[in-house]
C-alpha cells in the first residue's frame, strides 16, 4: 500500500464503523460446516480420537503433536504481525484490538513446552525439531493471503477455525489426557483452552473477520478458506500418524514419500 492520503483510513473511529455487520447467517453456515467436519474427522481420520478417548496413550504421538503445536504457534505469530501492519493502515481501532489478542496468544507455546517438560521433552529438543511438511504448507497458505491477496482474510478464517474447533474438541481431549497422564501434566493445555473459552475468543475473532468483508466477492471467500484450512489440518493429522504411529507400531512398509501430497489430494473438506 502506497503512502497516498486518498487510500488511508482517515478518522480511525470512522474506519472502525465501516463494516459492522455481524453476518450471523454466514457464521451459522460456517459453524454448521465445522461441526460436520469435526464429526467427519473423528470418523475418517486415523488416530483422530486417540487423545480424546484412549486409555493406552501413545506417548510419542502425544509428544510430537505438542511439539508441532509449539512450532506452529511460533510461525503463526509472525503472520499475526503482518495482520497488525495491515490494520494500522486501514482500521487502527481493530489493529489495536488484534494486537491485544495477539499479545494474549503469543507466548502460549511456553505453556505447551511446560507440559512437555513434565513428560521428558526439553526445550532444546522442541526447538531443534524440523516442522512438518503440512505445517509449512499452512504457514505458506496464510502468508500467501497477506503477500499476494493483500488481505489477512485467510489468516482470520484460519484463526476462527482453530478457536471454534478448540472449544468443541479440546476440553474432552484435555480431560482424557489429564486422566491418563495426570492432571498436573496438562496444566498448560488446560490453561490454553480455558483462556479461549473464558475470553470468548471465537466471538472476538469473528468480529474482526467480518470487518474484512466489503462486498459479496469477499464474503464468498470465507467458506472456501474454511475448507482449505480444514484440508491442511487433516493433512497434518495424516502426516503425524504416518510418521509417528506407523513407525512406533513397527510397520515395515516403505516410507511413502508422497504421503503429504496424497493427504491433500484426498480433499477431506
Amino acid at each position: 500500500m502506497l503512502d497516498n492520503v486518498d487510500s488511508w483510513y482517515g478518522d480511525p473511529t470512522e474506519a472502525a464503523k465501516r463494516n459492522i455487520d455481524s453476518y450471523t447467517e454466514l457464521r451459522a453456515d460456517v459453524d454448521a460446516l465445522l461441526d460436520e467436519l469435526i464429526e467427519k474427522f473423528y470418523a475418517q481420520v486415523p488416530y483422530a480420537d486417540h487423545q480424546r478417548s484412549s486409555n493406552d496413550l501413545n506417548l510419542e504421538y502425544y509428544k510430537r503433536h505438542n511439539i508441532e503445536t509449539i512450532l506452529r504457534l511460533r510461525r503463526k505469530r509472525t503472520i499475526d504481525a503482518l495482520a497488525i501492519q495491515y490494520f494500522t493502515k486501514r482500521d487502527p481501532v481493530r489493529g489495536a484490538q488484534w494486537a491485544h489478542y495477539v499479545e494474549d496468544e503469543m507466548l502460549h507455546d511456553g505453556w505447551f513446552a511446560a507440559d512437555l517438560e513434565k513428560v521428558g521433552v526439553t526445550k532444546e529438543q522442541i526447538y531443534a525439531t524440523e516442522p512438518m511438511f503440512t505445517t509449512k504448507l499452512l504457514t505458506g497458505y496464510l502468508q500467501y493471503g497477506m503477500e499476494f491477496e493483500g488481505s489477512p482474510l485467510a489468516l482470520l478464517c484460519s484463526v476462527y477455525f482453530v478457536e471454534y474447533v478448540t472449544t468443541q474438541t479440546q476440553p474432552s481431549w484435555v480431560e482424557n489426557l489429564g486422566n491418563v497422564l495426570g492432571k498436573e501434566k496438562v496444566e498448560g493445555a488446560r490453561r490454553h483452552v480455558g483462556t479461549d473459552l473464558e475470553d470468548a475468543h471465537a466471538d472476538f475473532v469473528w468480529g474482526v473477520l467480518t470487518s474484512l468483508i466489503e462486498n459479496e466477492q469477499t464474503r464468498s471467500k470465507v467458506i472456501p478458506h474454511m475448507r482449505d484450512v480444514a484440508n491442511l489440518w487433516v493433512a497434518y493429522f495424516l502426516e503425524i500418524f504416518s510418521s509417528v504411529v506407523k513407525n512406533d507400531e513397527g510397520d515395515s512398509s516403505p516410507v511413502d514419500e508422497f504421503s503429504g501430497a496424497k493427504a491433500l489430494g484426498s480433499q477431506f473438506a
